[in-house]
C-alpha cells in the first residue's frame, strides 16, 4: 500500500475504529471499505442479484385467488417475495479483503417525523410503497397508503444513534436500507452479517455487508435479524415482526427483580454508599453557607439563614445540579455538610427502577397508581403474552414506549402495534407503560376535551424515619388537541409538554385557578378528595422506596435532602366497591427539576424550600407534610 494510502487508512482507522470493532466487522475490510467509502463505489451489482420468488404450495396451484394474495404479502414475511443470490461466477471468498460491500439507505427519519416525510417529501411514498410490496396507484399521497408504511416499516428499518449532540440529536435514527438491502432475508445460520456505519466526512450513514462464510454462484445472502440474541425465547420473540408466533403459555406476571439487579445498578452507577452517620446537630441561629451551580437558586434563595459560597470546601450546604456519586468520602472526611441528593435515589428517577420498586406495593402486577409497566430488555417476552392475551381479550391495548432515562417527552411513542414495540428495543432501553386510555379530561373553551397532567413538588427530608411534604402550589400542562384514541403521532393530542416545542402555543393555568373549573366540570369529585389520593400515592411511592436497605432502597443517610417533581395524570377507574373513582397515575419522578415556573409565581419557593429540608421550620412555609 503507498505511503498517501497508508495515512489515509490510519486517519480511517482513527475516526472508525471503534465502530468498526464495537460491529464485529474485520479488520480484513477495512482497507477496501475506506477506498470504496471515499470513492461512493456501490459494486454489489457486480456479485448479486435479485430474485423473485413465488411460493405456492402444490395443492394449491392454479388457484389464482390464492396466488394473489401471495403477491399482495408484504416482504419480509413467512413467504418471502424475493431473495438476493451470489451472481458472480466465480462466487465469493471471504477471505477475500475486497468482499465487502456498501448498501445505501433510501430513507432515514426520526419516528416523530415519519408521517411529514411520507407526506410532503417527493417519491418517498412511492418508493417506500414499491419497497415493501404495497399497493398504491397514483401520484397524491393518500392516508391509507401512508398508514400501511407505517404500519409496514417496523419489518423494514434499522437503527442507529448519534453520540455527541444535544438531547434532541441523540433522539435515534432509523433507516430503511436500499431495494437491494431490504431484499435480503432472515436466516438463523446467516451467510453475511450487516452494521451500519457513520461515515464521519460525510455525514452520511451506510450499512456494510461483509461474507461469514465463502459463497457459491447461486448461494443466498441472508442475515440474521436477531444478530447476537442468543436465548431461544429472547429470540423467538425479537424475531415476531417477521415470524409471527403466540407467547401465551409465557407467564405475564413481573416479580420484583433480584437483589444483584439492584448490585449491578448501583455498579454501573459508580455510586459509592456513604459509612454510618449520626445525624448532625447544628446552633440554633446557624447561618448555612451554601454552594450550588443552580442558577435558580442563586437568583431566589434570600432566606437570612443561608449565604453563598464559591467555596465548595467550606461549604455547609452542596446544593448541585449535576449527580453526586461519592458519599462515603463525604460521610467519612465531611459528615456534617449536608446536600440535595440521596445515594440511591435514581430507583424513583429512572423508569425501569421506579416500576421495579413499585412491584412492592402492588405485586407483579404493580400498584393502582402505576400504570402497567414491562422494561423490554428484560421482560420482553412477559410483554408480549400480556399484549396477546389483551388481544384475545379484545382489551384496549395501546402503549407508550419510553426510554429509561430521557425527560421532556423524548423519543417517547404512542401505538398499538406490537410489532412497532419490539423493535423499539434495539434503538434504547426502554420501558413499555399501558398508555391511559380514559383519562380524565380537561374542557377548554377553544379546543374541547383535552389531556392534563400534574407536576407535584415533593420535598423528602429524611428516610428514618420518612418524611415527606408537598409544595402547596402545583402545576398544570394541557394537551393543545381534543384527545381522541388515534392520530397517535399528533404530539398536539396526545402530550402535554408545550414548553420545549417552538411555535406551539402553552397553555397555562394557575392551581388556584384550574382547582374551581375542575370542580365545576366534575361536581361529584370535590379537589380535596382527588388531592388526598394523590397525596396517598406518594407516600406509599415513596414507603417502597425507602423499604429495604440501599442499594435495594434508598439509602438512609442523614445529611441528605432532596426535592422532586412528580408527573401525574388522573384516570377513571372503578374502586372495589363499584364506584367511577379518578385514580392517580404517577407518570415520572425527576431529579432537580426546572422550577422557573414555580420562582416566577412564588418568589419564596426556594425559601420554603431550603427552609423546610435544612431548617425542619414549616410555619409560614407552602408546604404540607403527607407522611
Amino acid at each position: 500500500m503507498s505511503g498517501e494510502g497508508e495515512g489515509e487508512l490510519s486517519a480511517f482507522v482513527a475516526l472508525h475504529g471503534a465502530a468498526l470493532r464495537a460491529s464485529g466487522v474485520p479488520a480484513l475490510y477495512w482497507e477496501s471499505l475506506c477506498r470504496k467509502l471515499r470513492g461512493e463505489v456501490f459494486d454489489a451489482g457486480d456479485y448479486f442479484g435479485i430474485m423473485q420468488v413465488e411460493e405456492v404450495d402444490e395443492e394449491e396451484e392454479g388457484d389464482e385467488e390464492m396466488e394473489e394474495e401471495l403477491k399482495k404479502k408484504p416482504n419480509p414475511g413467512n413467504e418471502p417475495c424475493f431473495k438476493v443470490i451470489v451472481t458472480n461466477e466465480n462466487g465469493l471468498q471471504a477471505s477475500n479483503p475486497n468482499s465487502v460491500f456498501l448498501i445505501d439507505h433510501a430513507w432515514t427519519y426520526r419516528v416523530e417525523h415519519a408521517r411529514q416525510q411520507l407526506l410532503h417529501v417527493p417519491g418517498l411514498l412511492h418508493r417506500m410503497t414499491n419497497l415493501m410490496g404495497i399497493d398504491f396507484h397514483g401520484e397524491i399521497p393518500d392516508e391509507g397508503s401512508i398508514e400501511q408504511v407505517l404500519q409496514e416499516m417496523w419489518k423494514y428499518n434499522q437503527t442507529y444513534q448519534l453520540s455527541q449532540g444535544t438531547a434532541e440529536e441523540k433522539v435515534p435514527v432509523w433507516y430503511i436500507m436500499d431495494e437491494f438491502g431490504s431484499r435480503i432475508q432472515h436466516s438463523d445460520q446467516p451467510s453475511f452479517a450487516t452494521a451500519p456505519l457513520f461515515y464521519m466526512p460525510q455525514q452520511i450513514a451506510y450499512t456494510v455487508l461483509w461474507p461469514l462464510r465463502d459463497l457459491e454462484t447461486g448461494d443466498e445472502v441472508t442475515r440474521d435479524y436477531a444478530y447476537g440474541e442468543t436465548d431461544r425465547l429472547i429470540r423467538k420473540c425479537v424475531l415476531l415482526p417477521w415470524v409471527p408466533t403466540e407467547v401465551l403459555d409465557v407467564n405475564c406476571f413481573t416479580p420484583e427483580p433480584s437483589d444483584e439487579y439492584y448490585q449491578a445498578i448501583l455498579a454501573e452507577n459508580k455510586e459509592k454508599l456513604p459509612v454510618a452517620i449520626n445525624p448532625p446537630v447544628y446552633d440554633k441561629g446557624k447561618v448555612f453557607k451554601v454552594f450550588t451551580d443552580i442558577q435558580q437558586v442563586l437568583h431566589n434563595l434570600t432566606h437570612p439563614r443561608f449565604v453563598f459560597t464559591d467555596n465548595e470546601g467550606e461549604a455547609d450546604i452542596l446544593y448541585n445540579f449535576s449527580h453526586f456519586k461519592d458519599y462515603r468520602k463525604l460521610s467519612e472526611e465531611r459528615p456534617e455538610v449536608m446536600l440535595n441528593q440521596f445515594p440511591c435515589e435514581n430507583l424513583l428517577t429512572v423508569k425501569d427502577c421506579l416500576a421495579s420498586i413499585s412491584r412492592r406495593a402492588g405485586g407483579p402486577d404493580g400498584p393502582r397508581w402505576l400504570p402497567r409497566t414491562f422494561n423490554l430488555q428484560t421482560e420482553l417476552p412477559q410483554f408480549i403474552s400480556y399484549f396477546q392475551q389483551r388481544d384475545r381479550r379484545g382489551e384496549d391495548n395501546h402503549w407508550i414506549c419510553k426510554p429509561w432515562n430521557l425527560a421532556r417527552s423524548l423519543d417517547t411513542h404512542i401505538t398499538n402495534s406490537l410489532n412497532n414495540i419490539i423493535r423499539h428495543r434495539e434503538s434504547s432501553p426502554k420501558v413499555v407503560c399501558k398508555y391511559i386510555e380514559n383519562p380524565v379530561l380537561f374542557h377548554r373553551e377553544e379546543v374541547g376535551m383535552v389531556k392534563f397532567d400534574i407536576r407535584y413538588v415533593v420535598l423528602l427530608r429524611s428516610i428514618k424515619p420518612l418524611k415527606l411534604y408537598i409544595y402547596d402550589v402545583f402545576w398544570l400542562r394541557f394537551s393543545n388537541r381534543a384527545f381522541s384514541l388515534d392520530d397517535l403521532d399528533d404530539y398536539e393530542k396526545h402530550f402535554t409538554v408545550m414548553n420545549y416545542a417552538p411555535g406551539v402555543t402553552l397553555k397555562q393555568v394557575h392551581c388556584e385557578e384550574f382547582i374551581p373549573l375542575f370542580e365545576k366540570q366534575y361536581p361529584e369529585y370535590p379537589w380535596t378528595t382527588v388531592q388526598a389520593n394523590i397525596c396517598k400515592a406518594f407516600a406509599e411511592l415513596f414507603q417502597v422506596a425507602s423499604a429495604k436497605p440501599a442499594p435495594l432502597g434508598i439509602c438512609d443517610y442523614p445529611s441528605s435532602r432532596a426535592i422532586y417533581a412528580v408527573d401525574l395524570m388522573l384516570k377513571w377507574d372503578t374502586s372495589r366497591d363499584g364506584k367511577r373513582i379518578m385514580q392517580p397515575q404517577i407518570l415520572e419522578v425527576n431529579f432537580n427539576p426546572d422550577c422557573d415556573r414555580a420562582c416566577k409565581y412564588h418568589p419564596t419557593f426556594f425559601n420554603d424550600v431550603f427552609s423546610t429540608l435544612f431548617l425542619d421550620e414549616t410555619d409560614n412555609c407552602h408546604v404540607t407534610c403527607i407522611v
